[in-house]
């Protein structure tokens, strides 16, 4: 489906890509990871044709440059930063639904599942949502319309945690009818995810290799957390979480997203010499043990 074809990116002489070549087909889910000034964004920009460069991108066969309008109704993209729009969000959905050719309530229903109220906010202009609020409602833009390939950058960073469980399912629901390319400088934030993992340094693709699918994106597991003394900081992180103490304040149990685990044991990390045990089970295995 994405084919990128010896692709070379200069900025004023210094080489950013250097002969990218990297292929991506329908059903591969991919997480594109490297430090800051890798390539990684640059490369997006070259896919969705925003940049002119030498060498080849296609997307089934369409170069996004020349034929941008059929490309883009093709692509739910979400960027890392939201762009600095004046339009009130209601005519945003609308300029985006008629780009995609998709339906303006189909976006605002995959809003509301995500916890943005889109009719609360129609006349507000989008530069003025909060961070989370924008961030839903790019999200609801690229994936309430019918695209077979998405393009996030850091895409659940300003999400809560029931929100990014939320954002899990939608993608799970489109696991097989799309392509998707997922820009993280962390691996941990994206690897329950994909099933790929492309890395990139100093413009060179480092790393291709094809991962597990084990993770069921639309999956939650229950939590239990003991810790041996009661904590202020320790109860403020989790509380993010949904989670809620016993009446001594020392055992915590609440839902984690499944493709979130890694985040959520990142957290108690932090925490560790205050932690006496942690449970996370599949909601199959808590009800075989109850």
């Amino acid at each position: 489906m994405i084919k990128f074809s010896q692709v070379v990116k200069r900025f004023r002489g210094q080489t950013v890509l250097k002969g990218v070549d990297l292929e991506i087909p329908l059903g591969h889910r991919v997480a594109l990871v490297g430090s800051n000034g890798a390539g990684k964004t640059t490369l997006i920009r070259c896919l969705l044709g925003e940049y002119t460069h030498e060498g080849r991108v296609t997307i089934d066969g369409m170069d996004p440059r020349r034929q941008r309008t059929e490309v883009l109704s093709r692509v739910g993209f979400v960027p890392q930063l939201p762009p600095p729009l004046k339009m009130p969000v209601g005519q945003l959905i609308r300029f985006a639904a008629t780009l995609g050719r998709a339906d303006p309530q189909r976006i605002a229903e995959v809003a509301g599942q995500l916890g943005l109220d889109v009719a609360q906010f129609r006349r507000h202009p989008f530069f003025k949502l909060s961070g989370g609020q924008k961030q839903k409602l790019l999200i609801a833009i690229a994936l309430g319309r019918d695209c077979d390939l998405l393009v996030m950058d850091e895409p659940a960073a300003n999400l809560d945690p029931e929100a990014r469980h939320i954002f899990f399912g939608l993608l799970a629901e489109k696991r097989e009818q799309a392509a998707m390319l997922i820009s993280s400088h962390r691996l941990d934030e994206v690897a329950t995810l994909v099933n790929r993992v492309v890395e990139m340094d100093q413009g060179e693709v480092v790393l291709d290799d094809r991962v597990d699918d084990l993770v069921d994106m639309a999956s939650r597991l229950f939590c239990r957390v003991g810790i041996l003394r009661p904590e202020p900081a320790f109860a403020r992180a989790i509380a993010q979480w949904g989670f809620t103490p016993d009446a001594a304040g020392t055992t915590w149990e609440g839902w984690v997203a499944g493709p979130d685990r890694l985040r959520f044991l990142g957290v108690l990390s932090r925490y560790a010499a205050l932690l006496s045990h942690i449970h996370m089970d599949e909601p199959a295995l808590q009800e075989k043990r109850a």
